[in-house]
Order: C-alpha cells, then structure tokens, then sequence
C-alpha cells in the first residue's frame, strides 16, 4: 500500500506560480514513476507530467516550458513547479504513483488561476 498526500494548490492570478508537492509514505521502496494529472470540470483527466526513480521526465504539451517536475527520492516527494500560470490550469491536480503494475492516486488539490 502506498498512500500519497498532496500540498499547495491554492487560487492564484494569471501570470502567477505554484508549487505543488506530493509525499508518499508506505510500500515505498519499490516506487517507480511517479506524476501529476490534472481535471477541470466536465472534462476527462489528463497527464501534466511524469518523472522515473532515475529522473527521466515527460511533460504535456500545454506545459512545457512553464511547469516542471522533479522528485527527491530521500524525501519520496515529487514536486510540480508551475509558473505563467494560465486560467485554462485550473483544475484539480492529482499525484500519481506507480508501484510494479499498480498506480496510487492522491486525494487533489484544487488550482485556480483567475484571470
């Protein structure tokens, strides 16, 4: 079992920055990829970003070049960065863990980015 708990998500103006994090506690020693989707109202979930235990990443294409992901593996936390937030981001901001062929999913947290 591994049980994801995610921060700092908020309301925020457009131009502005976040940064989200995500701690796993648990069957952690095992993790591999680890990430964020995101869900805005009426529409289906989405992948923001990924990162491996090795630190490879994989970014949506709306994001790149505004948010960035990265994980402290001491820690077993992964972050999102989010700058130049815009408000077609908001949306609530799920973290992501993947143990062999199971994927953990944290509670959200909501991002609202107004204009």
């Amino acid at each position: 079992q591994v049980q994801l708990v995610e921060s700092g998500g908020g309301l925020v103006q457009a131009g502005g920055s976040l940064r989200l994090s995500c701690a796993a506690s648990g069957s952690i020693f095992r993790l591999n990829a680890m990430g964020w989707y995101r869900q805005a109202p009426g529409k289906q979930r989405e992948l923001v970003a990924t990162i491996t235990k090795g630190g490879s990443t994989n970014y949506a294409d709306f994001v790149k070049g505004r948010f960035t992901i990265s994980r402290d593996n001491d820690k077993n936390t992964v972050y999102l960065q989010m700058n130049s937030l815009k408000p077609e981001d908001t949306a609530v901001y799920y973290c992501h863990a993947d143990l062999a062929t199971y994927r953990y999913w944290g509670q959200g947290t909501q991002v609202t980015v107004s204009s």
